[in-house]
C-alpha cells in the first residue's frame, strides 16, 4: 500500500503568502522532504518529521519522498515560491521516470504556490502586464551558452524578462554577463527592477536602468526584472514609483 506525496511551494517568504491550499497540505503530512532553510519556514506539528537536506540534492530529495510515500507514508516535499517553476516538481517527476517500477503507482499532488516572479511584480506595480519569459541564471543543470541565446532571444522578441538565480558565491558573473548582453539589445533606459527577499521583513526594492544596473544588487533571494522598451515607471503625488508593462503593444506591422 503506497502513501502520498504532495509538492508544495510556500510562497516567496511571508507567510501571508503561503495558500490555504499549501498549508493544508503541510498539516496533513507525516513527513516534510525538503531543502533546509525553507523547512525552517514551516511550523513544527506534533508526530511529523522533518527531513532537511542540502540544496545541491535534487533528486535525492526526490527519491527520499517516493520512498516515504511507497512505505505508506503521507508525505510533503517543499520548496520556496511555487513548485513547479524552477523546483521540485520536475525533480520529482524526473525521480518517478527513472524507476517507474518503484515509483509510477504512488499518488502525487502538486500544490500551485506564488512564485517569486508574481510576489516581486505585485510589489513593483505591473511589469508583467503584456508577454513576459522567466529564465534562470544557475548553469548547474544547463549550459551556460544555452541561458546566453535564450537571453538574446527574449529581449529581442520584446518580452518582459524575470531572471531567478542571478547570482550566488559559486556564480559571481552570471548577472553581470547577462546584463552586458542584454545592454547589445536594448536601449539603455529600459526598465530594471532588483526586488530582494519580498515579502520578508528584509525586502528590498531597487529601480535602476539597463543602463546603470548594479549587479551587486542582488544576491541569491532576488528576482531581477527587465523590462522592454514599452515599460515605464509611473511617480505617484507621494512619491511612490511603480513600473508596468502597457497591455498594448505598439507595432509597425
Amino acid at each position: 500500500m503506497t502513501g502520498h506525496v504532495s509538492i508544495v511551494g510556500l510562497g516567496p517568504g511571508g507567510p501571508e503568502h503561503t495558500t490555504p491550499a499549501a498549508s493544508n497540505a503541510l498539516a496533513a503530512a507525516t513527513d516534510l522532504v525538503g531543502y533546509g532553510p525553507y523547512l525552517e519556514r514551516v511550523p513544527a506539528r506534533p508526530q511529523q518529521t522533518k527531513h532537511p537536506s542540502d540544496n545541491r540534492v535534487e533528486i535525492e530529495r526526490a527519491r527520499t519522498a517516493l520512498e516515504f510515500a511507497r512505505a505508506g507514508r503521507q508525505v510533503a516535499i517543499v520548496s520556496s515560491g511555487d513548485a513547479g517553476v524552477f523546483a521540485m516538481a520536475a525533480t520529482v517527476f524526473e525521480a518517478i521516470e527513472q524507476d517507474p517500477q518503484a515509483f509510477s503507482a504512488i499518488d502525487v499532488t502538486v500544490v500551485p504556490g506564488v512564485t517569486a516572479m508574481v510576489a516581486a511584480a505585485a510589489r513593483l506595480g505591473a511589469p508583467l502586464g503584456h508577454d513576459f519569459c522567466a529564465i534562470s541564471l544557475s548553469d548547474n543543470l544547463k549550459p551556460w551558452d544555452v541561458i546566453v541565446e535564450r537571453l538574446k532571444a527574449a529581449a529581442g522578441a520584446g518580452f518582459v524578462i524575470a531572471l531567478y538565480n542571478p547570482t550566488s558565491k559559486a556564480r559571481p558573473r552570471q548577472l553581470n554577463e547577462a546584463l552586458e548582453i542584454l545592454r547589445g539589445i536594448l536601449p539603455g533606459e529600459t526598465q530594471v527592477a532588483f526586488a530582494t527577499a519580498v515579502s520578508r521583513p528584509e525586502e528590498k526594492i531597487v529601480l535602476s536602468t539597463l543602463a546603470d544596473a548594479d549587479p551587486g544588487c542582488a544576491d541569491m533571494r532576488t528576482l531581477v526584472m527587465i523590462g522592454t522598451e514599452a515599460t515605464r515607471q509611473l511617480t505617484m503625488s507621494d512619491g511612490t514609483s511603480w513600473i508596468y508593462t502597457p497591455r498594448r503593444a505598439e507595432t509597425s506591422l
